[in-house]
């Protein structure tokens, strides 16, 4: 445009009133000691920069940190949360031991076991707090769109925890995300048109038509830098006649092709400096100018692009806008590009930042190159290590781009898929399936792509497709690998245990017997061997035959330590592993291995089998009526359903309300769950319902329907349901007068008494053979129940059983004795939010003549969930960090709650928590 046609840069503010007026909204509560979490969206040029800007200026007396998204950093993971907390790591001392290691190890400083991701979590959310305590912590993440994908989960987990802080945390981004999905949101449009004329005003130094301008603002849909830009391109002849204004294109395409002319027109060497700095998504001035100076780049060269408004160099290599970065990398040759990641390349540190040279190093490989591959395999190794299993499939399908070896290229695209599913990227492991699929093929390969293709149907809950790719790949590994070929025998059994029909083309039956026939893998055996036959020998031959075979399996797997190699299989046995040891009624086993699993699959960031291993630890905490612990593991799961865009578990979702004797919400949530099963061919899925159902009548006193529900679960006999099921079966059916079905429900469980007496499995045969009697040897058999079940896990029918024997008491009539029986249990019941079975207690103590106190109903009432689990968690003797470790929020978050606990119950310290709460559920954290 010709001289003195614009004036000088505008704020980039014009029209944003409203915006500001949230923003500024946004830091007053912060200073005054609140927490506020705001997305910023809006298309590329709208101003969200700006408005970033300019809350770090109104910020005065806070401390700003930045973070910014960069689309070439995108696959190195906890890039952009570096960024973002590198000022604060002097504070690492600070934190708790393995929220300090877990992030040390993240950020490459230290080396370690790969670290639990929400360990991760919860440091940086313990850092922002704690920086906050001494000052009010402004976070801006611009571009969030193209953090890294570790970063971005991490920033949405503290999003969703922060509260009581001092903390605010803003993202911009361009559309929708589903990771920030429900968090407030400012959505930034194009300018009024009374407001894209003030802005046109503010840098128009000559009259301009009515027309013209008008024509302008539409084209340019009142988006800011595409009117600003559009005047920096246009002469006042085009403006007057209106002959130069843009086509109907998109949007931000045309803001980065009017970048690109004013590139163009740099000088040469300014323009490279330019590209070079845009391949570098680090923003590190003394590396860009080590690179350029490789490429014979002057340092002058800066000034023509600073004086352009395109560029400048600092503390950090900024560009105005990300697109002028993505203008100028894509004015490059390719070439150019190649010569730019060369240099770059060369000037990085290959000790301190290996990963990053070799990514460098993979952009200015002209074609297929060994050694740079292997070095990609390396990082990809260094990735994985550290929890980012996302960046470790990037690192290897970049290597496979690379490698010239075509049957050594089809292995690396195998490996990238595995880590892409690891990761919970189903439809991009997939795509990455595809061009295996389209290379040479072994007999190993073809079986090792079938196995994943098994692995992704199983996720996607088509358990019958994957039971029958899993059990095809096992018959093709079995003369190749045998070994291989048993772990996908266990793999294609677990898959079929879900399907449920034992008879069906590919059911569990036909499973069992190909691991039956499956080939040996050596001497000793390991466990997964023990695994798979101790549950080939159940489906096959019977429980008696099978329950030394589990015993033993469940003993090598609880000794087992848990490496790479293991998750190879483990994962495809879940829950198989848990059912092992649910079959040998072995609550306490049950529970460690369900432990042990979450934190293996969270230490490795493997986000596609965490959620199936949440809900197997849940099931076991509602079995010890620990219900807010079971509530905060399923919390987890829709939250990790949100990151990866995957469909939650959420079956254990009915059991919680089920347990909780929410009828409306659990008869709904059986008939979805049976609805969908049926569907989709998980028989197991169904019966688990039916399980559910029998819950949910017996704690209603609907004991027909009790009785019905639990007899469709118990007839056909699927592993892993007869500890739970019996109990339902042979309560409905004695209320309701059946004593056959009483007398089967025993039969079949004295059979397992007989080969594996423990105190849970004979805890309860002893209440069904008390309800088969009466007089003393029901008495007897009450009070052996209890025994027994007092010293297991089974704490929801140790309650339970008091309750039976209570009603029983009131029966004879015992009104004294039936008290003491039924105050125990529904004091129990009700402590473990079981509410309905509490309220069958609390009928019966009012018939009795007993006044029922309401205190425990009354504080759950006036405590929220969180409250509450931090009132039990401060009860029991944990520290403000332990607490807020357990509870994945901050130290402050806590005292915050409890602060509200005190005021709502009326006390002033720890120490009378234990006055006015009840006791509660063990609350052993779920990790």
């Amino acid at each position: 445009m010709a001289d003195g046609s614009v004036r000088g840069r505008p704020t980039g503010l014009t029209g944003r009133r409203d915006e500001c007026e949230v923003l500024d909204g946004l830091v007053n509560a912060v200073r005054a000691g609140g927490s506020r979490v705001l997305v910023v969206r809006g298309d590329p040029g709208v101003g969200k920069t700006a408005l970033l800007e300019y809350m770090a200026g109104q910020a005065s007396g806070c401390w700003v940190a930045r973070a910014v998204g960069v689309q070439s950093e995108m696959e190195l993971a906890f890039a952009g949360l570096h960024q973002l907390v590198a000022p604060m790591l002097d504070r690492l001392e600070r934190l708790p031991v393995p929220q300090r290691d877990a992030l040390r190890v993240a950020f490459g400083l230290s080396v370690g076991p790969a670290p639990d991701r929400f360990f991760i979590g919860l440091a940086v959310l313990g850092l922002l707090a704690d920086v906050a305590e001494e000052q009010p912590l402004v976070c801006l993440v611009d571009d969030e769109q193209w953090l890294d994908h570790a970063s971005a989960q991490v920033l949405a987990f503290v999003a969703r925890r922060l509260e009581a802080e001092s903390v605010g945390l803003v993202f911009a981004v361009r559309a929708p995300s589903d990771r920030l999905a429900g968090l407030s949101e400012l959505v930034v449009k194009g300018l009024r048109e009374d407001d894209a004329w003030a802005l046109l005003d503010t840098v128009l130094t000559a009259p301009l038509d009515a027309g013209v301008r008008d024509q302008i603002v539409a084209e340019t849909r009142g988006n800011p830098l595409a009117l600003l830009e559009l005047l920096r391109e246009l002469t006042p002849a085009e403006l007057a006649g209106g002959f130069g204004l843009p086509g109907g294109g998109p949007l931000s395409g045309s803001i980065e092709e009017t970048f690109a002319r004013r590139l163009a027109a740099l000088p040469a060497q300014t323009r490279r400096l330019v590209q070079l700095a845009a391949a570098d998504p680090v923003g590190d001035p003394v590396l860009v100018r080590r690179a350029a100076g490789r490429l014979g780049i002057q340092a002058a060269a800066a000034t023509p692009a600073a004086e352009a408004d395109l560029l400048e160099f600092h503390a950090r290599v900024r560009f105005r806008h990300p697109l002028v970065r993505s203008a100028a990398y894509r004015s490059a040759t390719l070439q150019e590009r190649q010569e730019v990641h060369r240099a770059l390349a060369e000037a990085t540190d290959p000790v301190s930042d290996p990963d990053r040279r070799a990514w460098h190093r993979a952009h200015a490989a002209s074609g297929p190159d060994e050694d740079v591959a292997a070095e990609l395999e390396r990082s990809a190794g260094r990735a994985r290590v550290r929890g980012g299993l996302a960046a470790a499939a990037a690192f290897l399908e970049r290597s496979a781009e690379l490698t010239g070896e075509p049957g050594r290229r089809s292995q690396r695209l195998l490996a990238a898929a595995q880590a892409k599913h690891d990761a919970g990227a189903i439809d991009a492991a997939l795509g990455l399936l595809v061009s295996v699929e389209a290379g040479p093929l072994d007999a190993q390969l073809t079986a090792q792509l079938q196995h994943l293709r098994g692995q992704i149907a199983f996720d996607q809950r088509r358990a019958g497709d994957a039971a029958r790719l899993l059990l095809s790949a096992a018959r093709r590994l079995e003369p190749v690998d045998a070994g291989a070929a048993r772990e996908a025998h266990l793999a294609a059994l677990g898959a079929a245990i879900w399907v449920g029909d034992q008879d069906r083309p590919g059911g569990l039956r036909e499973a069992a017997a190909a691991a039956c026939a499956a080939p040996r893998a050596g001497e000793p055996p390991r466990t997964v061997d023990l695994l798979l036959d101790a549950f080939a020998v159940r489906c096959t031959k019977g429980y008696t035959a099978a329950a030394p075979l589990l015993t033993r399996a469940l003993e090598s797997f609880a000794a087992l330590r848990l490496t790479d190699d293991v998750a190879r299989w483990l994962w495809s046995a879940v829950p198989a592993t848990d059912i092992m040891a649910l079959e040998l009624w072995n609550a306490e086993s049950w529970h460690a291995l369900a432990t042990r699993q979450v934190r293996f699959a969270r230490d490795a960031g493997a986000l596609v089998h965490l959620p199936l291993a949440l809900n197997c630890l849940a099931w076991s905490n509602l079995l010890a009526g620990e219900l807010t612990a079971a509530a905060a593991l399923l919390d987890e799961d829709r939250l990790i359903a949100e990151v990866t865009r995957n469909p939650p578990v959420a079956y254990m979702e009915m059991m919680l309300a089920a347990w909780r004797g929410q009828d409306v919400r659990a008869s709904a949530l059986i008939e979805a769950a049976v609805h969908q099963a049926t569907a989709g061919g998980l028989g197991w899925v169904v019966t688990f319902a039916n399980y559910a159902a029998s819950v949910l009548h017996n704690g209603l006193g609907r004991y027909d329907a009790a009785r019905d529900a639990a007899w469709r679960a118990f007839e056909g006999d699927e592993v892993g349901y007869g500890p739970l099921v019996v109990p339902e079966l042979a309560e409905a059916a004695a209320r309701t007068g059946d004593v056959a079905l009483v007398k089967a429900a025993l039969e079949w469980l004295s059979e397992r008494t007989r080969v594996t007496p423990n105190d849970w499995s004979l805890g309860i045969e002893a209440r069904i053979r008390a309800l088969l009697t009466e007089g003393d040897a029901a008495e007897s058999l009450y009070r052996e129940s209890i025994a027994r079940l007092g010293r297991t896990r089974a704490r929801v029918e140790l309650a339970r059983t008091h309750l039976l024997y209570g009603e029983w008491l009131r029966r004879e009539p015992r009104r004294a004795d039936a008290r003491t029986e039924l105050r125990t249990a529904h004091e129990m019941l009700t402590t473990m939010g079981v509410e309905a079975f509490a309220e069958r207690a609390r009928r019966e103590l009012v018939a009795t003549g007993e006044t029922v106190r309401k205190r425990t109903q009354q504080t759950r009432d006036v405590l929220t969930a969180q409250e509450a689990q931090v009132a039990w968690l401060a009860r029991d003797g944990l520290s403000n960090p332990e607490i807020g470790t357990r509870l994945f929020i901050s130290p402050r978050t806590v005292q915050y709650h409890l602060s509200k606990v005190f005021a709502k119950l009326g006390i002033s310290s720890r120490n009378e928590l234990d006055r006015v709460l009840p006791s509660a559920p063990d609350t052993d954290s779920p990790r």
